[in-house]
């Protein structure tokens, strides 16, 4: 059995205690009440048998095969990004309220000294202990936060509420539960220390878009005040704020997890907040389906226009006490373990005197791509020492542990990428064109010697300020990130190529550049497109490892996306669902053109909520054959009475045909999309106007149900 199993740990101590032991975890069981008071069903079963009997390594491999938003949300490692950026250091104690599965566990358990768990749920501890078995320096409280809470220290340097601070009703009874547990907590933090709370934002732009509340599962619940009640609440940034100020906080820094903080990727604050163009990994609806009102990213860039993004972030990240250096950082571990890194933007000293830039790696095999950074801008800086492209000083360091990380230089100015979208905007082709042939002009540059970087894409151009309309040559741009540099000759055109094959995939209202003209420029064939394509397929499989991405994931568990036209067409459909509509055979059979919906006619219809349905029709002469079709879905009809002209028209004989099957007494059922009932006014009186009258009940059900009853010989 792998090491990480059933056999390895759990062991019932029979002490006062009450204790477990999983590996080296102790669960204490002290303040637990004797059951789950908490539970989301079978799915906690099957994340326990997962834990107990696969190492953590295996996750990500049986998050894709079983594409299950339960199993996702709860094992993947990207959950780990909201804690893992906090100064957590070796020396520091960390509370962990609502540890639940343990998705961010094992991140503060690796940051610190001990880490204290507390979950109301015996079940979903387990969980935790088993994936993080061998850590020994975790324990597990089970039970009532109200109950544990007196038995806690009060020397925390960090208390982190991930996901749950929403929930301070269930927690704490009082008529001020949030500012009561907010206060509380501040009880067993250091006087240096934080409280950490990740919360999905009241007014998240999601939320007005057409996502469901994510913990109701209703439309815009959240926006409307939690109408119907319920213990969840969220909150905005002033609301937030608000009840920090009531509990005695004077410090707090607010950031803002992007796409939101259960799978951050980017972190910003209000000294690094999103420029317009970088919010574009919207679609985020893993667990259920979605409204799509309108195109979030084209939003949040107005937004970002109008200096309102704190407003409309999709969550929160609170921080109360003393501030931190950290201003942005972004996570780049959706990739092949010996290429996930983070990049942080820090303010040393207050931001009173400088701005910094690190990359650190995420895991020991990662620190190999840390340290080729360092010589990609030693080779880099030697090709373009005489050019025009300026490459960001990098420093390569170890810190006490050994860990390799660098530090590259912060730099003021645009991206290539921010002026070239103006041009466009601006309908400035000729300008767009201009600032192109310069960005080839200089990365050009030393194009025989053997070093490239694959990823001189336009957002990694940094134009000085000043710069903005003058690409006159002298002039050094900068290159500011060079991860991806190889020790070969690639040719310019084909690293130019990338670049324009990105900016345009990367943004629907770029389409208004004419590739054609660019791959001209470049003197590209189609092949060479073709032959380029499949470079840039081959290179992010490298990067990835053939991972599936968190969009491929999204795409497979199915969930759909509804947008304003197809939920409004989908609204048409269902109610032309609804309607009867008549054919006419004049001698040409059946057909759309010769036939009508009884509601465009002014057709007296009359249709009860239980299906009933009454209806008289006038019908012109001439008209050898009546097509009826009730609806549009597969039902069970009864038919109470049909007639023409007041005589009424028998079932039985040949006057009468339907596609469905009678299991009863007038009673047909229909396990068609499209039922209908067929009458031939042969041997009928036919005047030149006729009146066509039908008394019926319908009931929908559905096809698969109707068959069953037919193979096992329901119907008659």
């Amino acid at each position: 059995m792998p090491e990480n199993s059933a056999a390895a740990g759990e062991k019932n101590l029979q002490n006062e205690n009450k204790d477990i032991i999983v590996g080296k975890i102790r669960l204490n069981l002290r303040h637990y009440p004797g059951e789950d008071l908490y539970c989301d069903g079978d799915i906690e079963d099957t994340l326990l048998d997962i834990t107990r009997n696969y190492a953590q390594v295996e996750y990500q491999r049986i998050i894709e095969e079983r594409r299950s938003w339960p199993v996702l949300y709860h094992l993947s490692p990207l959950r780990e990004n909201i804690v893992e950026w906090l100064p957590i250091t070796k020396e520091m104690k960390v509370l962990e309220v609502g540890s639940g599965c343990g998705a961010i566990t094992g991140a503060l358990a690796r940051k610190s000294a001990e880490v204290t768990c507390i979950d109301l749920s015996k079940k979903r501890s387990l969980i935790n202990a088993y994936r993080h078995m061998d850590v020994d320096n975790v324990t597990i409280h089970v039970g009532n936060f109200q109950d544990v809470e007196p038995d806690l220290p009060c020397d925390y340097d960090y208390i982190c509420l991930i996901g749950v601070f929403e929930y301070g009703q269930a927690y704490i009874s009082s008529e001020t539960p949030y500012e009561d547990f907010l206060s509380i907590l501040k009880k067993h933090m250091k006087p240096e220390g934080h409280i950490a709370i990740a919360i999905e934002n009241q007014f998240g732009l999601k939320y007005w878009a057409g996502c469901k509340e994510d913990h109701l599962g209703t439309y815009f619940s959240g926006l409307e005040g939690y109408p119907d009640g319920g213990v969840v609440r969220t909150f905005t940034k002033d609301g937030l704020m608000k009840i920090a100020g009531r509990c005695g906080f004077t410090r707090a820094q607010m950031y803002y997890p992007y796409p939101d903080y259960k799978f951050m990727t980017t972190l910003y604050s209000d000294a690094r907040l999103p420029r317009q163009g970088e919010l574009s990994s919207n679609l985020r609806n893993f667990d259920r389906d979605r409204l799509q009102l309108f195109d979030e990213k084209k939003v949040f860039d107005t937004i970002i226009r109008e200096e309102q993004f704190p407003l409309f972030s999709n969550s929160y990240m609170l921080l109360l006490g003393s501030e931190l250096e950290e201003e942005y950082v972004k996570y780049s571990n959706d990739r092949k373990e010996e290429f996930r890194i983070k990049t942080v933007q820090k303010a040393l000293n207050g931001g009173q005197t400088q701005k910094i830039i690190e990359k650190h790696p995420l895991s020991k095999t990662a620190w190999k791509h840390i340290e080729d950074t360092f010589h990609a801008y030693e080779k880099l800086k030697e090709r373009y020492a005489d050019g025009e492209l300026s490459v960001n000083q990098c420093t390569l360091h170890r810190n006490q542990e050994g860990v390799p990380y660098v530090t590259l230089e912060y730099l003021e100015g645009r991206t290539l990428e921010e002026i070239l979208d103006e041009c466009l905007e601006k309908k400035d082709l000729q300008g767009f064109q201009r600032f192109f042939d310069a960005y080839l002009h200089r990365i050009s540059y030393g194009e025989e010697k053997k070093v490239s970087d694959y990823d001189l894409i336009f957002a990694n151009i940094l134009i000085p300020s000043g710069e903005k309309e003058n690409c006159e040559y002298n002039n050094r741009w900068n290159l500011i990130d060079y991860e991806w540099t190889f020790e070969k000759a690639v040719e310019t055109k084909q690293i130019a190529f990338r670049a324009v094959y990105c900016y345009l995939l990367e943004n629907e209202k770029r389409n208004a550049l004419n590739l054609d003209l660019i791959m001209d420029s470049l003197h590209i064939t189609q092949s060479d497109a073709e032959q380029y394509r499949r470079e840039e397929m081959k290179f992010q499989k490298y990067v990835t490892g053939g991972h599936m991405s968190m969009d491929q994931l999204r795409e497979a568990m199915g969930n759909p996306v509804y947008t304003t036209e197809t939920f409004c067409a989908g609204q048409e459909a269902a109610s032309r669902r609804d309607r009867v509509q008549i054919y006419e055979d004049t001698g040409k059979g059946f057909n759309e053109e010769q036939s009508f919906f009884l509601e465009d006619q002014g057709e007296q219809v009359s249709v009860s909520p239980e299906g009933k349905m009454e209806l008289q029709v006038e019908i012109s002469g001439g008209r050898s054959a009546l097509r009826i079709d009730p609806c549009s879905d597969s039902c069970l009809i009864y038919l109470k009475k049909i007639s023409w002209n007041g005589e009424e028209i028998s079932l039985k004989g040949k006057q009468t045909e339907l596609n469905g099957f009678r299991i009863g007494e007038r009673v047909y059922a229909f396990p068609t999309k499209d039922p209908n009932i067929t009458l031939s006014l042969s041997g009928l009186v036919n005047e030149e106007r006729n009146l066509l009258q039908l008394s019926m009940e319908m009931t929908r059900m559905s096809e698969e149900a109707l068959r069953h009853m037919q193979k096992r010989g329901l119907f008659s």
